[in-house]
């Protein structure tokens, strides 16, 4: 028996003279293999067979509505939409759920007002429709943009700026005390929240779940359920809700409808790459394209090393007052992965900075990832090898 994704163009027959007859591929068939392949998360190939399904049969508007989810899955929303509107005005005005779908769409694309009017478009066609109550909940969520609007229209640099060094100079006892008594602290931070930039939501979010008290787990919960806030930074206000109560649950939404997932199993969010690390790796790569031993592979190896220093001690980050200490810090740590020989006295000459505080970074990169350990292990398993050889 071949396998189930592999099309299958001939079958056997008993007659000899008539070794193979041709396998009828009608859109049914292009149909359950998208479906198929889109459950394999290959969307690449349903795409191409959602397509074939619709060209096979296009009077067929389930065959639509399928493409449609698909490239809405795939962030092509603007293409989805299309079609979904055609539904509904020229095919199977039936098919209501359209319009809930194309709501969605829209306030990804930071459309809330035609989200709005369609959400209330698929609770009049459908008012007991199987995704009625995730209508009213984003409806509900809107509501919440709207009272953050009424703060302040639009985003404003100079309160951004004061904002976010007012979190950052706050503690955590300091923080909860005005977020439980001031009332117009608690609507500067929703609209900061909403309608800062990346990193001012990040503070007030790091900030809600250093201080873990009810009313800032309910405000991570609340952004964590809005279906338009940034994904990244959704999985942020997941992660400080998960160190706050790590048996916890968190409503989302998800794949067109509001469900619950336990905290446990939300993953650490990425770090928002800041230009000072860039300016890190910057600053080691051009030392070392001084020296004529380093190969490609020695690049490749000090960016992983400096990556996953971030993301192991993110969200705190380094703190780079001056990048060349740092890089220093780094290459020395490249020099002793790879026994280089390199001395710290020797770069410190060459980074124009002092040999202790190459030490310091150094020790401070190799506490968290272990270089020296993984160094020796290494060199162990290439000595092993090469004894083997001599067997």
């Amino acid at each position: 028996m071949g396998r189930a994704d592999r099309p299958k163009g001939l079958l056997k027959t008993d007659q000899r003279n008539l070794k193979v007859i041709p396998f009828n591929q009608d859109a049914p068939y292009y149909a359950r293999k998208g479906a198929y392949y889109s459950q394999k998360n290959k969307p690449s190939k349903a795409l191409l067979y959602l397509q074939k399904a619709v060209e096979t049969e296009p009077d067929d508007p389930l065959n639509h509505y399928n493409l449609a989810c698909l490239l809405s899955k795939i962030n092509h929303l603007k293409e989805a939409n299309c079609i979904f509107e055609h539904i509904v005005n020229n095919m199977d005005a039936e098919l209501t759920e359209c319009y809930f779908f194309m709501a969605v769409n829209s306030g990804l694309m930071e459309d809330l007002p035609e989200a709005r009017r369609l959400l209330f478009k698929y609770l009049e066609a459908s008012p007991d429709g199987d995704m009625a109550e995730e209508a009213e909940d984003l409806l509900l969520a809107m509501e919440e943009e709207d009272d953050v609007e009424a703060y302040n229209h639009g985003p404003n640099a100079a309160e951004s700026e004061a904002l976010m060094n007012l979190v950052e100079d706050l503690g955590r006892v300091q923080f909860k005390g005005r977020l439980l008594e001031d009332k117009s602290f608690r609507q500067a931070l929703r609209w900061g929240l909403y309608q800062g930039g990346d990193l001012l939501k990040e503070a007030i979010l790091l900030l809600y779940g250093e201080t873990g008290c009810q009313a800032a787990c309910r405000s991570l919960a609340e952004f964590a359920a809005n279906p338009w806030v940034n994904e990244r930074l959704r999985q942020v206000a997941l992660h400080e809700l998960k160190k706050a109560n790590p048996t916890g649950t968190c409503r989302i939404y998800s794949s067109g409808a509001f469900q619950e997932i336990r905290l446990c199993d939300c993953p650490p969010p990425a770090p928002i790459w800041e230009s000072k690390w860039q300016l890190v790796l910057e600053s080691t790569f051009a030392n070392m394209r001084r020296s004529a031993f380093y190969s490609d592979e020695f690049y490749d190896d000090v960016e992983a090393i400096w990556l996953d220093f971030i993301n192991r001690i993110y969200p705190q980050g380094p703190r780079v007052h001056k990048p060349q200490t740092w890089a220093a810090g780094l290459e020395y740590c490249l020099a002793r992965f790879h026994f280089l020989g390199l001395t710290q006295k020797e770069l410190a000459a060459a980074y124009g900075v002092s040999a202790a505080s190459v030490r310091r970074k150094f020790n401070e990169i190799n506490s968290v990832l272990q270089i020296d350990r993984k160094a020796y292990r290494n060199m162990l398993a290439l000595l092993t090898d090469r004894e083997d050889e001599q067997f």
